[in-house]
């Protein structure tokens, strides 16, 4: 699709429209903490690369205009192909070996920080929820509505999340069906003590699938039960007090609520939606564009780390890094059965090799940016009353999603034909309740869901 490397008109469409109806949407409660002090993370045990594919060195043509970018991360399993490509050489490889990835301690704050300049203090680049790029672009959830282009050129994993509930919830008996749950949400609603369900970021990926879950079961979210943001490092210990019955969230934060006897998880998002996409790398336009060679090197040294990290042999040594302080700071325990297949739910069900496991690269599918998830994720704000119902998804969409540098990056390091997707779309999508989301209705697909906003 050559019109999507026509960057000009990208960054023309970013600024000028929908700006009426993007202006009037505010996330009220979603600004978050200010900006902190950076929290650069140093490879502190580098070791030789393992790359899963060959690529030709860098040539001249093909030099990085910049050896460095600042690139912000959560301390999660989802970060995995950002500090894998920092810690086993796959930047160095590729000519950007001073990538400097920064911790933050939320999505707020990543937020915050995309919104100023790397060069002022914030981010040129992050891990961030698949919607934040276009929410952030709209203008919808920054200081003062102002839009900030942001590029979305790779997907970072599919699947891996889950939902889980206290152990209050537990005579339930809640799983996939959140219908068995209403008697007692209704019960807490009439006693003037709502159940309170928790998620990262509002308008994000777990807010959308949180969402989606209880209204499946007849429970709406607006209505019968409370929903707040927690960041991910405090749902624990939300669940403890008893501030929170319930969360949505990647992990390791779900094996840490089992581990310390609070809670089950009702089910891993992948039995919602088989291979839904989750986190991505999200760039500010204005770097970009003016970057354009750098940013294909990152996206080739992330593609060639996602192709390491989904080698199950892999994976103990991955977990090990990533179980060090300046990442997830947890347990090795915490995170290595569900990222090999094995989840024990915390109520009785434990099950081995599990299809529902984080995927980083799954034969081309994890990284590529889909169009058609993109637009799932706007259908859903607008079905929740975060963006306006005459947002122009597709415009947006076009303007964002960045499947161009994707393509170039998978030549750059000779990934197979057989693993280049060949369409924007993955196709319809089905849901576990057995609704659909064909991306080119999105009008059908919401006229056929009973409970929103809209």
């Amino acid at each position: 699709m050559s019109e999507f490397s026509v960057r000009v008109s990208r960054r023309k469409f970013l600024i000028t429209a929908g700006a009426s109806a993007a202006g009037s949407v505010l996330l009220k409660g979603c600004l978050g903490n200010p900006p902190e002090p950076n929290k650069p993370v140093s490879s502190s045990s580098a070791s030789s690369p393992s790359p899963a594919v060959s690529s030709a060195p860098v040539t001249a043509g093909d030099t990085p205009e910049v050896k460095t970018a600042n690139i912000g991360i959560i301390g999660q399993t989802d970060a995995a192909p950002l500090i894998i490509a920092k810690e086993k050489g796959f930047f160095a490889k590729h000519g950007v070996p001073d990538i400097n990835l920064q911790k933050q301690p939320s999505w707020a704050v990543i937020r915050d920080k995309l919104e100023l300049e790397g060069s002022g203090g914030g981010l040129d680049g992050a891990m961030v929820l698949t919607p934040m790029p276009y929410l952030i672009s709209l203008g919808t959830v920054t200081k003062g509505n102002k839009k900030i282009p942001i590029y979305l050129p790779l997907r970072l994993n599919v699947d891996g999340q889950g939902i889980t509930v206290a152990d209050s919830l537990k005579d339930t008996g809640v799983k996939l069906d959140t219908s068995v749950m209403k008697k007692k949400v209704e019960e807490a609603k009439a006693a003037g003590k709502q159940l309170r369900f928790a998620h990262t970021f509002k308008g994000g990926t777990s807010d959308m699938m949180l969402r989606y879950w209880l209204a499946a079961g007849g429970i709406d979210p607006e209505k019968d039960v409370l929903i707040q943001v927690v960041p991910g490092a405090q749902l624990v210990s939300n669940m403890k007090t008893g501030d929170i019955q319930g969360f949505c969230v990647g992990e390791p934060w779900h094996l840490r609520a089992i581990n310390q006897k609070l809670g089950y998880t009702a089910l891993i998002t992948g039995e919602m939606w088989k291979d839904h996409p989750e986190k991505a790398l999200g760039i500010r336009a204005d770097w970009a564009d003016k970057h354009p060679k750098t940013l294909k090197a990152i996206v080739m040294a992330v593609m060639e780390a996602q192709q390491w990290c989904d080698k199950m042999e892999n994976r103990d040594e991955m977990a090990q890094i990533l179980s060090r302080d300046e990442y997830a700071k947890v347990p090795v325990t915490d995170i290595i059965d569900r990222l090999k297949g094995k989840i024990d739910y915390g109520d009785g069900r434990i099950v081995e090799n599990s299809p529902h496991i984080m995927k980083y690269w799954e034969k081309g599918h994890a990284s590529f940016p889909y169009q058609n998830h993109d637009l799932w994720f706007l259908t859903e704000n607008i079905r929740w009353g975060n963006l306006p119902a005459d947002t122009d998804m597709k415009a947006i969409v076009k303007a964002v999603n960045r499947e161009d540098i994707w393509r170039e990056a998978a030549k750059g390091i000779n990934v197979s034909a057989a693993e280049i997707p060949t369409s924007p779309s993955r196709g319809i999508e089905k849901f576990f309740d057995n609704i659909e989301f064909d991306s080119n209705n999105p009008e059908a697909y919401l006229k056929s869901l009973k409970i929103k906003k809209i």
